[in-house]
């Protein structure tokens, strides 16, 4: 006989809802005092968050795979509004682009053909492989340099790239989730056979590569000089095309706007409509994956591998899958921001905003369940900007009494931290009062 209470019940499905209520709330009462502009700012990227709270979600929540790497996914993710959106650099593939694809060309036969001798040579099989890889190396470099130097050479003040394909921006979107994807595939191909610890290491040491790479091939994407201008999603306007248009600025005196802000809250109402529809597609087809006999295997082989072996299931391979699946859900995400910010600066992916982060979303929210991988995602995206606020206020009231002197002033410049402070602080109180997140997974 069941001792669950009805009141429990009835509490436990309220729970989501009360949930995301609050959470609306918070949006309010953000619009109420400081503005709709700022409120759609953060649920913007809230909705981005969420994106990459799933995909963080798939891989942990689904199959157990800790994955610390998630900053070098979305980079990668990024890197499809440069190459589909951008308008090609005039004369940068006639000097050099050619000569890279000879190069990658190169790389690739060489690796083939280590492989290749690897399974065929049974002597002196160690010394032939090395002499391979080392020419392979040098002809590739022979190419690429000077390849990489010819582009590189052309207009480098605002150019100094391939550039891009000149195509719509939302093109670029899936392309982001198959970068990622392909990454995580070669990825998965050499780690996922680690135990969770190396996985962990592995994972963490190749997501700083791919942005290394990132900020060090200029050709690719100009490096530290940033890509600017990367043209916005259909049917996101600009700002001053609308102020230029009549019709736009009669719906805007009736509601009693200036043309400034309502072109600035138009412009950000279409990119969130864009965010919101991917998320529910995505939440859509996760739920689905969730309740079929796929997402049951892939919490079975979770919760324990060995059986899940012993009954035929292939454990390797179906990480591998998730592990490829979860990446390109990052990459997706990668490539959104990137078209929101209009922008692809590498150097601004950094581990703590690009894992730590995500991974404080699905743990605060509930890892397994998707919808609380949503509540994290814009929960905790809306601590972390309202906490840089919070944290000057706060300490002014807490030196409030203290003597002026190093001690009040160390505390006052250490204010902007606070954000810091708050994110370990409702991380430790959510796994002492709710290990499970706020909401657990059924």
């Amino acid at each position: 006989m069941s001792t669950r209470q009805p009141g429990a019940a009835r509490g436990g499905k309220l729970r989501a809802p009360l949930l995301f209520a609050a959470m609306a709330a918070l949006i309010a009462i953000e619009a109420a005092t400081t503005g709709w502009n700022g409120a759609l700012v953060i649920v913007n990227m809230g909705l981005i968050s969420a994106i990459l709270a799933l995909g963080v979600n798939m891989q942990w929540g689904y199959a157990g795979l800790f994955n610390t790497g998630v900053v070098g996914f979305i980079a990668l993710g990024g890197l499809g509004p440069v190459l589909v959106s951008m308008k090609p650099t005039p004369g940068a593939f006639s000097a050099g682009g050619w000569g890279i694809l000879i190069a990658f060309a190169i790389a690739l036969v060489t690796i083939m053909a280590a492989v290749w001798l690897n399974r065929h040579l049974t002597r002196m099989k160690g010394l032939a492989i090395l002499a391979v890889l080392i020419a392979g190396f040098f002809l590739y470099r022979a190419v690429f340099d000077p390849a990489v130097a010819a582009i590189q050479a052309i207009n480098p003040a605002s150019a100094g790239y391939l550039g891009g394909l000149g195509l719509p921006t939302l093109l670029s979107w899936p392309l982001g989730a198959l970068l990622a994807a392909g990454a995580a595939w070669v990825v998965g191909k050499t780690a996922l056979g680690l135990r969770s610890d190396y996985l962990a290491v592995a994972t963490l040491g190749i997501g700083e590569i791919i942005v290394a790479v990132l900020k060090n091939e200029e050709w690719l994407d100009r490096g530290v000089l940033n890509v600017t201008g990367i043209p916005r999603p259909w049917p996101v306007p600009y700002e001053v095309d609308l102020q230029a248009d009549p019709g736009f600025l009669g719906r805007a005196a009736a509601f009693g706007l200036d043309p400034v802000t309502a072109s600035t809250i138009s412009v950000k109402l279409l990119y969130g409509t864009l965010f919101a529809a991917v998320l529910l597609v995505l939440i859509w087809a996760l739920q689905l994956a969730l309740n079929s006999p796929w997402g049951r295997m892939m919490r079975a082989i979770r919760d324990n591998e060995v059986a899940a072996e012993a009954m035929g299931k292939n454990v390797t391979g179906r990480h591998l899958q998730i592990f490829i699946l979860g990446c390109a859900v990052i990459g997706l995400a990668g490539a959104m921001m990137i078209s929101l910010d209009g922008q692809m600066t590498p150097s601004s992916y950094n581990p703590l905003r690009y894992t730590f982060l995500i991974w404080v979303m699905v743990i605060v929210g509930g890892s397994g369940n998707n919808w609380g991988s949503v509540l994290g995602g814009m929960l905790i995206w809306f601590v972390w900007i309202k906490a840089e606020v919070w944290g000057p206020q706060i300490m002014h009231v807490v030196t409030a009494t203290l003597a002026d002197g190093a001690l009040k002033q160390h505390l006052v410049d250490s204010a902007p931290h606070m954000r810091l402070v708050m994110m370990g602080l409702i991380l430790l109180l959510v796994l002492r009062f709710s290990p499970r997140g706020l909401l657990p997974e059924k």
